[in-house]
C-alpha cells in the first residue's frame, strides 16, 4: 500500500508501516525526527489520489476540551477552523482514512469517533483517551493490556516541548495500526 501519515513529525507511525513493507510517507510542516520518507510541506498541496490509506493527526489545540479551556462552548473561530481542517481531511479521495484526536470538540461539533483507544491497550502504562474516526477501516484491537495504567497528560512536566511530547504516537499503537490495517 501507499500510506500517508498526515501531521506527523515524529516518523513513528510512518516507520511502523514501512517495517511492514508499505510505501509509507509522513507529512508535516516540521522536519521529521526520524530519517525516512517525509514531506515537509503543507498537506493541502498533496495529491491524495495516489494513497491507499491516510492516517491524520490534526493539531488538537482547539479540538480538545483541555485545549479549548474556558472557551469550550463558544465555537471560537480557531475551533471552527480546526473543525473545517478535519472535515477537509475526511473528504480526501483516499479509500481508507483514520483521523486521530483526543476526546473533545469533534464529538460535539461533528460526530462521535468510531472508537476510543488508550495506550495501555497496547503495552504502555499511560492513559490517553483518544478517538479514532474510521473510514473503511476496522476498529483497532488491543494487543497487550497493561495491568495498572496511570494518567499520562497530567504526569507530564510543563516544558516548551510538552505539546510535541504529548502528540507523539505510542509505539504499541503504531505497531498495531501497521499490523491490523495492512489491507
Amino acid at each position: 500500500m501507499k500510506v500517508l501519515i498526515n501531521c506527523e513529525f515524529s516518523g513513528i507511525l510512518r516507520e511502523a508501516f514501512a517495517k511492514q513493507g508499505h510505501d509509507a510517507w509522513s507529512c508535516d510542516l516540521l522536519p521529521s525526527e526520524l530519517p525516512g520518507n517525509h514531506l515537509q510541506t503543507d498537506c493541502h498541496s498533496l495529491d491524495y489520489s495516489q494513497y491507499d490509506l491516510m492516517i491524520a493527526h490534526p493539531p488538537c489545540r482547539y479540538l480538545t476540551k483541555a485545549g479549548a479551556g474556558k472557551f469550550w462552548d463558544s465555537h471560537r473561530p480557531e475551533q471552527l477552523e480546526a473543525l473545517n481542517f478535519v472535515l477537509w481531511l475526511w473528504q480526501r479521495p483516499v479509500k481508507h482514512i483514520c483521523i486521530e484526536n483526543p476526546a473533545g470538540y469533534l464529538t460535539k461539533a461533528w460526530r462521535p469517533p468510531d472508537q476510543y483507544i488508550d495506550p495501555w491497550w497496547f503495552g504502555h502504562w499511560q492513559r490517553k483517551h483518544t478517538g479514532l474516526w474510521l473510514k473503511n477501516l476496522p476498529p483497532l484491537m488491543a494487543t497487550l493490556i497493561h495491568p495498572s495504567p496511570t494518567q499520562f497528560v497530567t504526569a507530564m512536566p510543563e516544558t516548551k516541548d510538552r505539546w510535541k511530547n504529548r502528540s507523539r504516537t505510542f509505539q504499541g499503537i503504531a505497531d498495531a495500526m501497521a499490523l491490523q490495517w495492512s489491507l
